[in-house]
């Protein structure tokens, strides 16, 4: 293959991050170009969205995640771009359209310094040799040392190792390869004390990602693991991706370990619920102790987080729309930050008789009517 042949071939196979899986909007669903390369929507922070373009630097990988079909004993046809490959080839997208950034994983090349130092040769390359200036997210890979951490920190917007699962019990289901206590804890340490707000590289962004279903563990773990990386490692973001198990991926973990086999859409509605979830947590100032689980641990698929809560405190409601502090707003089924600040805004002027006024209509408006009190 020559560079742009494996280009589409890694970009391909960078499909198995299904972060994008979930999105609610046509514009957040990632998009493949004609080349085979995938274009992902970013949301900017100054409102819109750009669009990145992500790949793997070798789907060769020495690692045996059960969930992976890139794992070392897979079937994948592997191929490798070396850095300078890898900086021409963005560059060349760049000037065909504007990218907001690169986002540059891979497969662990015998070690993890070894994969390291190639990912962050190409990121030096982009700087020095094009004098790129854009956003560049690496992923970190397990067990990554400090020294490969650093250089990574020094060249990268962005940087994300994936915690995979809520402790080690789970872990050990999907790797022998890995220590979860060496290759990712003592890792996301290291990068929380790094990018802390007096850090060295405050200005650099941490975050992780669940892969969820790939072993037994229930959402209320996830979800208490969530609400610690946030308040002790302070990381930007969690995410979630769904384990969807195909021809050439076993089903991790085995059938008679689980009480109840996920359809695929069941998978990814659970992951919905769990960005429902961290949406909470970063946004409307729930604490993982209030979130609501079943039986077995799990959040329930056929019933939103926050409307569960609310479901579940009825003395907490109604809420005087025209008094409440903005805190008291976001405990609302159908109200978010946006429409929390309307009412506030809009309430200063007049006081609200309705909800048209602020723009919320719909089943959010219809769900919001059962819990508030115009008064």
């Amino acid at each position: 293959m020559d560079a742009l042949e494996k280009l589409a071939h890694l970009a391909d196979d960078s499909r198995f991050d299904l972060a994008c899986a979930c999105a609610t909007g046509k514009d957040e669903h990632r998009k493949r170009r004609l080349d085979g390369s995938w274009l992902y929507p970013v949301t900017l922070a100054a409102g819109g969205t750009g669009v990145m373009m992500k790949t793997l630097l070798s789907n060769a990988c020495s690692s045996d995640c059960r969930y992976c079909p890139l794992r070392h004993d897979g079937n994948a046809r592997r191929c490798t771009l070396l850095p300078d490959e890898i900086a021409k080839l963005f560059m060349e997208q760049m000037s065909r359209r504007r990218l907001f950034g690169l986002f540059l994983s891979s497969g662990i090349i015998g070690t993890a310094d070894r994969t390291m130092e190639r990912l962050t040769a190409a990121a030096e390359i982009l700087r020095r040799k094009y004098r790129y200036r854009g956003y560049i997210h690496l992923k970190i890979i397990p067990g990554a040392s400090e020294a490969a951490v650093t250089r990574a920190l020094e060249l990268a917007s962005a940087v994300s190792l994936n915690i995979e699962t809520p402790g080690e019990r789970y872990f050990r289901q999907l790797s022998r390869y890995k220590n979860f206590e060496n290759d990712i804890v003592r890792v996301l340490r290291y990068l929380s004390e790094q990018t802390q707000k007096d850090g060295p590289h405050a200005r650099v962004k941490c975050t992780t990602q669940f892969i969820v279903g790939a072993a037994d563990e229930s959402d209320r773990e996830i979800v208490r693991y969530t609400g610690a990386i946030y308040r002790r490692l302070n990381f930007n973001r969690v995410y979630f991706s769904a384990f969807q198990p195909g021809r050439d991926i076993p089903l991790a973990p085995r059938p008679e370990t689980l009480k109840l086999v996920l359809s695929n859409h069941e998978r990814l509605t659970r992951e919905h619920r769990l960005y429902q979830v961290d949406f909470l947590l970063r946004k409307y100032r729930f604490e993982p102790e209030e979130i609501t689980f079943g039986p077995d641990g799990n959040l329930d698929l056929e019933c939103d987080p926050k409307r569960r809560w609310a479901e579940l405190h009825p003395e907490f409601f109604p809420v005087k729309i025209n008094r409440a502090d903005r805190e008291a707003l976001l405990r609302i089924p159908g109200i978010g930050p946006v429409y929390a600040d309307r009412i506030i805004a809009e309430r200063r002027k007049l006081k609200l008789s309705n909800l048209l006024r602020i723009g919320l209509i719909g089943k959010p408006a219809r769900c919001a009517m059962e819990y508030i009190d115009f008064c």
